[in-house]
This record gives C-alpha cells, structure tokens and sequence, in this order.
C-alpha cells in the first residue's frame, strides 16, 4: 500500500486505478456551493497540490465528527478550474465523468472513500480552519488534516477509471443472464 502526503506531486501520476492508498496531511472539503464560489471569488487556499474532499462535515465543538463523501459527479461541471489552479486530486464517492477522466489524465487522480464510513474518516482527521463560513457547515471549506486515511484510487492519471470499469463488467454479465431476443431484452 502506497502511503502519500499532501501537497501531492508527480508521485501520483503512476498510481492506477484500483490500487489502495493512504493520504496525510492537508484536505479542503468543497461541495457544490463552495465551487461556486471559489469559481467567483477566488480559491481561498494555495490550490497547488491540493486535494478537495467531496464532504460536508458534521462538526461540533471544533471538532468533525463525522465526514462521510459526497457524491462526486455533482461535482463534473465544477472541477476544471481546480485541476487548471495546481489542484492534484479528489476524494468522493461514485466516480466523475468522462470529461474529468479527461481533465485529470497527466495531471491528477480521483480517490474514492467508502460511503457509510463517516465516523472512521473523521477518526482520522482534525479540524484546522474554514473558509466560506457563511455558506452553512455542509457547504463552508474547511481545512482539515487527515492521518492515514485509506482510499482507493478511483481514476487514474492514465484514463483508468475503477468505475467505468465495474459498469462495463455489470453490463457484460447482465447480457449474459439475460440474452437479447427478437431485438427486446426480457
């Protein structure tokens, strides 16, 4: 298992899809809005190297407590400008679309972390700031430092893509099961 700290570099550039990781140091969770907004008023962070969780954290006391992905897709149409910015990779869940597969081939990787495992990704982690505070706890950037968190590489910097892959699959053994007949799947 590779173990990797962030800023990330080129290191990340001969991962492939399907290999295990674990990631230290800094993160900024962004979701939908916190794009938006970086895209109008700036990134709020040195994005070079970057990596952007998918998330919108439950903290309560200065602390998260929990800090499960969020759907990265909804992501799709938002994420060019971070990889042009320097940023290095994404961590959610579901995968991106093709166009990020794209964007991300010798520049970058998405990382997927388990849906449903909230509370271990926040035992991993620790609050270190926030930025877009007006934008509400599941849509603020906070800046987060993680330990050891165990991903899987999702999309490569090659164009693999974990998640293309297990469709094609799903989609292969569902013609087998169920053959096409007189032009009609049963």
């Amino acid at each position: 298992m590779t173990h990797l700290t962030t800023p990330l570099g080129e290191e990340v550039l001969s991962l492939n899809a399907g290999e295990r990781v674990t990631l230290s140091g800094t993160v900024y969770t962004a979701r939908d809005e916190a794009h938006s907004r970086m895209q109008e008023q700036g990134i709020p962070f040195d994005p070079y190297g970057a990596v952007i969780y998918h998330c919108g954290p439950i903290v309560e006391e200065g602390r998260i407590v929990a800090a499960g992905p969020t759907t990265s897709a909804r992501m799709d149409n938002l994420s060019a400008f971070l990889l042009n910015a320097g940023v290095r990779a994404f961590i959610g869940k579901g995968g991106m679309g093709r166009g990020v597969v794209v964007a991300l081939r010798g520049r970058g990787v998405y990382f997927a972390y388990t849906g449903g495992a909230a509370a271990l990704a926040a035992s991993r982690m620790r609050l270190n700031g926030e930025h877009f505070s007006d934008l509400g706890m599941a849509e603020a950037v906070w800046v987060i430092e993680l330990d050891r968190l165990p991903l899987v590489v999702g999309i490569d910097a090659h164009g693999g893509d974990l998640f293309h892959a297990v469709q094609e699959r799903a989609r292969e053994n569902f013609a087998a099961i169920f053959p096409v007949q007189g032009g009609r799947t049963p």
